[in-house]
């Protein structure tokens, strides 16, 4: 199979805002390419088609991220992980995003709200009122900020997760980046088997009924997604729409 070369002349796209597009026939292919390779082969692989410094990496240190961001560690080191700090994160993940970090010497940034739109939305408590609204203002907004500096943006994203995360592809455009989307298929029992063999540390709520953990104010116990925005029609915070 011909391999993709995606820092010369694949980029076939449009450029723009300091972000790289590629055409729909490009997308397509960089999917059959990497459909027969597993998720850590697909990793290593997005490292040599595109520009390293260019290529995003985000985490929510949520329930298992630590599987997540113990194969990217163990790829690429230097790797720059950046945390959406909401403001309203539980005590537990900030304190699991420490621990990760100094377990796997992780290069960790924080992206934060704008501390105006922060205060309204804690004052008026949008997460009741216009939840929406809430997780534009403290997780979309800051991401959006920095996305414009990159081309690739890596997820931790999986299929079995929500019936939205099963209608993606490995590879596709989401408003003006490239979204790469490794573990798409991998199956939980997969990860967990992988969590089980490298002997990786779950978030401390996991323990306690949490299975999807977001901000505090929006997630309880719950099985899969069923825990986050209980009782609104709401099934994501917007980040991968």
């Amino acid at each position: 199979m011909e391999t993709a070369n995606i820092k010369t002349a694949d980029i076939i796209g449009t450029v723009g805002n300091n972000s790289l597009g590629l055409s729909k026939e490009a997308i397509a292919r960089l999917n059959e390419e990497y459909a027969p390779l597993n998720f850590e082969e697909r990793i290593r692989r997005v490292y040599e088609d595109f520009i390293p410094e260019k290529v995003l990496v985000t985490s929510s240190f949520a329930a298992t991220s630590a599987y997540f961001l113990h194969i990217i560690s163990g790829i690429r080191p230097e790797q720059v992980i950046h945390f959406v700090n909401t403001g309203f994160h539980f005590k537990e993940t900030l304190e699991y995003r420490d621990f990760l970090t100094e377990k796997y010497h992780l290069n960790v940034e924080d992206l934060t709200p704008d501390p105006h739109l922060h205060n309204y939305a804690a004052t008026e408590k949008l997460w009741e009122t216009d939840p929406d609204l809430c997780c534009s203002v403290n997780k979309v907004k800051p991401l959006e900020e920095v996305k414009a500096n990159y081309h690739v943006w890596i997820s931790s994203l999986m299929n079995w997760q929500s019936d939205h995360r099963a209608s993606l592809d490995i590879f596709e455009e989401r408003r003006g980046i490239i979204k790469f989307n490794p573990m798409l298929d991998v199956s939980k029992a997969e990860r967990d088997a992988y969590i089980v063999k490298h002997g990786l540390p779950f978030h401390p709520l996991v323990s306690e009924g949490y299975e999807s953990i977001g901000c505090e104010h929006c997630t309880v116990k719950g099985e899969g997604r069923a825990g986050r925005w209980q009782g609104k029609e709401k099934t994501e915070c917007g980040l991968h729409l």
